[in-house]
């Protein structure tokens, strides 16, 4: 035990412990062949100074683990500074991490509750729950904690890595919703469609039968002419039931001149001109500090996010969601 503490206090401290070691009392004693050993507790606040700095080493134990792969030994490491610290969110998320990369998603599930339990505003909490619902084919609930994910990454570092991967990965859970969803209305339609169709063979043959063998030459004609219009009404009524789900080209002024893809973070700069946010911001870093389009001088502090260009493009994504995947 001592060895251990040397790892946490100074000299100094170790020894004004030993020399006034708080009194034991009868809860502390344990009988050991007939003979009582009292057991010392340390004060409450150095217990858990002892916790906190235990637990931030096996914390970067795990981590150490992590980047060497070794994700089994990372995950018992992170589980004994949970075990020592059980309310640091970092523990929860760590730990999530590694289970996502064994895809034990039911535990990723597990970790990344606890964390948002415990700070409700986590990126990285909100993203691998996103991920692990989505393994879990709940398409609804995976996509709305991408969401919330993408929002809290937008307020705290707009430019940063998990921002892209995070889009990255609502935009095929979005394409992949909408593609069920059309697959299963396309179904839909069709079968509508070709009831209709049955139905309108089936009157045109009645008709037929009730019509006088003498009548029937004269009107067969005419009547075939009607039939045949009301079942191109049908098909062009069909037609424009399914044309939401038709990927068709994405209107230009909800595009980036830059990345030529849907605007995710758009930003307008003073000379009126709308940017993606990260590229218009990598291209002031790399290439200079003026606008692409306009040529005009342009710092980063002077583009303002465009509201009315993000609600355009939330509302079209709403009814294209196919755009979420199709470019410019």
């Amino acid at each position: 035990m001592l060895e251990k503490l040397r790892g946490f206090f100074s000299s100094e401290t170790l020894r004004e412990i030993l020399r006034n070691p708080p009194p034991p009392h009868k809860s502390q004693r344990e009988v050991l062949g007939g003979k009582e050993k009292y057991l010392f507790r340390l004060p409450s606040e150095m217990v858990t100074g002892v916790g906190s700095a235990m637990a931030e080493r096996l914390k970067e134990d795990g981590n150490n683990c992590f980047k060497k792969e070794r994700f089994g030994a990372a995950i018992d490491a992170y589980t004994e500074a949970i075990a020592l610290c059980p309310n640091i969110p970092a523990f929860w998320t760590n730990r999530a991490l590694c289970h996502m990369k064994r895809k034990d998603w039911t535990k990723v599930e597990e970790d990344c509750r606890k964390a948002i339990q415990l700070v409700h505003n986590s990126v990285k909490a909100h993203y691998m729950l996103g991920l692990a619902l989505l393994q879990k084919k709940e398409y609804t609930s995976g996509v709305k904690e991408l969401q919330r994910a993408l929002d809290l990454g937008r307020g705290a570092d707009p430019t940063g890595y998990m921002v892209e991967d995070i889009w990255e990965e609502l935009s095929k859970a979005k394409y992949m919703e909408w593609e069920l969803l059309s697959a299963r209305r396309s179904w839909e339609l069709n079968s509508l469609k070709e009831t209709c169709e049955a139905a309108l063979n089936q009157q045109r043959a009645l008709d037929m039968s009730r019509t006088e063998e003498e009548e029937r030459i004269e009107s067969s004609q005419e009547a075939y002419i009607a039939h045949t219009e009301r079942l191109k009404s049908l098909e062009r009524v069909f037609e424009k039931a399914a044309e939401e789900d038709k990927p068709s080209e994405v209107p230009d002024y909800l595009c980036c001149n830059i990345t030529l893809e849907i605007f995710r973070d758009p930003v307008i700069s003073p000379s009126g001109v709308t940017y993606e946010r990260a590229a218009i911001l990598e291209h002031l870093k790399k290439v200079g500090n003026f606008d692409p389009i306009t040529r005009e001088k342009l710092e980063p502090s002077k583009l303002v996010p465009n509201l009315a260009i993000k609600e355009a493009v939330a509302a079209y994504l709403e009814k294209h969601v196919w755009a979420y995947k199709i470019g410019c």
